[in-house]
C-alpha cells in the first residue's frame, strides 16, 4: 500500500491530446442511450478526513462540471463508519454510487467493478499492474501513500538525550523509556482505525524481511497471520504495560491523536505519509521530523517501506452512467490539475508531478527513494490480499490489548477470523 517512491508519469500524447480537446474533461465524448448519456448526475462516494473534507472533495472536482455542461458530481460522505461499511450497504440495498474512492478490488469487489483493462489511459498511472486481479485492472489511482512511517517531535528527542532516531525496535523501545523520563508520552495512538494500523505499519519493514512470501505463505496455509505478528504484538503490550502508550487511547478519535502529538505532549507518532498534509498547516511551538519504521536487530535498515496506492478509483458496474462515470475516473487520476491538487491535498507522491513540498515531504521523499522495495500491508491489494474484511477485525483484536488481552489470545483470535473467512 504505498503511494510513494515509485510513481510513474501518467499521460500519454494520445490522452493529453483528448483531455486538452475537451477543455480538461477528460477523453470521452459522445452519447449513448444504454449509459444515461453525457449528461447527468454522477455519485461519488468518497473518505472524509481532516484533510480531504466534503467542501474539498466539492472544489475538486467543480473544473470537471465546468468543463462539462450538464454534468453534476454528487460528492456522498459514508453514511457508515467508513467507506468499506457503507459501500456493501449501498450494494445491497440496491443503491450504489457510480464511482468509489478509497477502496481497492479484492474478490469479493471486483464482480460489481467495471473492467478498465481496456481503457489505455490506466497504463500510465502509480501501482495499476500491482493492485490487478488476475492480470484485470479495477482500480486506478492518482500516486501512492508511504505507510510505514515514525513522525517525531524533534525538541522531545533533543530533551530525552536522543541524537538520533533508531533504526531497530530495540532501540526504538530504550528510546522509548528516555522519552518517558524526559515527561513525553513515547508513542500517540488512538481509537478509531488508527490501533492496529499503526501495528501494521510498524511491522511492515520487519515482516518483509522475515517472511518475503508472507501473503502468498498465508494464502498456502504454510504460515498463519497471527503467529507471524506474534512478536509485534508482544512488543506492543510490553510498550502497553510500560506507560510507553496511553492506556486509555481508545476513547480518542484519530482527528485527535494528531492534536495531542500537535500539542507536543507526545513524542512519536506512527502514520502514513498523507500526514505532512496535516502538519503543514498544524499549530505547534516544535519542528516535526521522521524516520522509517525501525526493524528487528540484525535486519537490514531501512527496511521495505509499507506502501499503498493513493485515492484509487473504481467505477460501478452497476452505473447508469458509464461514460460519464469513466471520463471523471479519467480526469481524477490523469489532469495535471486535478492530479497535483490531491496529491498536495493529502500528503501524497507521483514521478513526474511537481509541487510544493514542505521541509517534511521532502524527508518522507528521501525516505522513499532509500527504501529498498514497496510492499502491500494489512488486506493487501491485487493478487496479494487477504479476506475482505481484515484490516477491521485485526484492529478490533488489537484493541484488545487495551482490555488485558494477551498477545497469545489476540494472534489465536485472528488466526481464527482468517481461517473462518478463507
Amino acid at each position: 500500500m504505498r503511494a510513494q517512491h515509485l510513481s510513474r508519469a501518467a499521460v500519454g500524447t494520445v490522452l493529453a491530446l483528448a483531455l486538452a480537446a475537451c477543455g480538461g474533461g477528460g477523453g470521452f465524448s459522445g452519447k449513448s442511450s444504454s449509459d444515461g448519456g453525457d449528461k447527468g448526475t454522477v455519485r461519488m462516494l468518497v473518505n472524509i478526513t481532516p484533510n480531504l473534507t466534503q467542501s474539498y472533495w466539492e472544489g475538486l472536482v467543480k473544473p470537471f462540471e465546468q468543463a462539462n455542461p450538464g454534468v453534476d458530481v454528487k460528492i456522498e460522505a459514508p453514511t457508515g463508519k467508513t467507506v468499506a461499511d457503507t459501500l456493501p450497504q449501498q450494494l445491497a440495498a440496491g443503491n450504489a454510487p457510480d464511482v468509489v474512492e478509497t477502496l481497492m478490488a479484492d474478490r469479493t469487489l471486483a464482480p460489481q467493478m467495471l473492467d478498465l483493462t481496456d481503457q489505455s489511459w490506466t497504463k500510465g498511472t502509480p501501482l495499476v499492474q500491482e493492485a490487478a486481479l488476475g492480470g484485470k485492472i479495477y482500480t486506478v489511482g492518482v500516486g501512492e501513500q508511504a505507510q510505514s512511517l515514525v513522525f517525531y517531535n524533534k525538541t522531545a528527542f533533543t530533551k530525552a538525550g536522543i541524537a538520533q532516531p533508531p533504526t531497530t525496535l530495540d532501540e526504538l523501545t530504550q528510546d522509548m523509556g528516555k522519552l518517558k523520563s524526559a515527561g513525553y508520552l513515547p508513542l500517540q495512538t488512538a481509537g478509531d482505525f488508527v490501533t492496529g494500523l499503526q501495528m501494521l505499519q510498524l511491522a511492515d519493514p520487519s515482516l518483509a524481511q522475515s517472511h518475503p512470501q508472507w501473503y502468498q505463505d498465508i494464502r498456502a496455509k504454510r504460515l498463519k497471520v497471527g503467529d507471524s505478528m506474534l512478536p509485534y504484538l508482544k512488543l506492543y503490550k510490553s510498550w502497553l504495560d510500560k506507560g510507553y502508550l496511553d492506556k486509555n487511547a481508545m476513547g480518542l478519535k484519530y482527528p485527535d491523536s494528531q492534536t495531542r502529538f500537535f500539542s507536543g505532549k507526545s513524542a512519536m507518532y506512527v502514520m502514513g505519509s498523507w500526514f505532512t498534509a496535516s502538519e503543514a498547516t498544524a499549530k505547534k511551538d516544535f519542528e516535526v521530523g521522521v524516520f522509517p519504521a525501525p526493524v528487528q536487530a540484525g535486519q537490514k535498515s531501512p527496511g521495505p517501506q509499507g506502501a499503498t496506492m493513493a485515492a484509487p478509483y473504481m467505477v460501478l458496474k452497476s452505473t447508469k452512467h458509464r461514460a460519464l462515470a469513466l471520463k471523471l475516473v479519467q480526469w481524477l487520476v490523469t489532469d495535471k490539475a486535478a492530479v497535483t491538487s490531491q496529491l498536495q491535498q493529502d500528503g501524497n507522491f507521483r514521478k513526474g508531478y511537481d509541487r510544493k513540498f514542505t521541509p517534511l515531504e521532502q524527508q518522507v521523499q528521501q525516505i522513499l527513494d532509500a527504501a529498498p522495495s514497496g510492499v502491500p500491508q494489512g488486506e493487501g491489494y491485487g493478487d496479494y490480499t487477504l479476506p475482505s474484511g481484515f484490516n477491521d477485525a485485526w484492529n478490533t483484536q488489537v484493541q484488545g490489548l487495551y482490555v488485558g488481552r494477551s498477545p497469545e489470545k489476540v494472534a489465536s483470535a485472528v488466526d481464527e477470523w482468517v481461517s473462518a473467512h478463507s
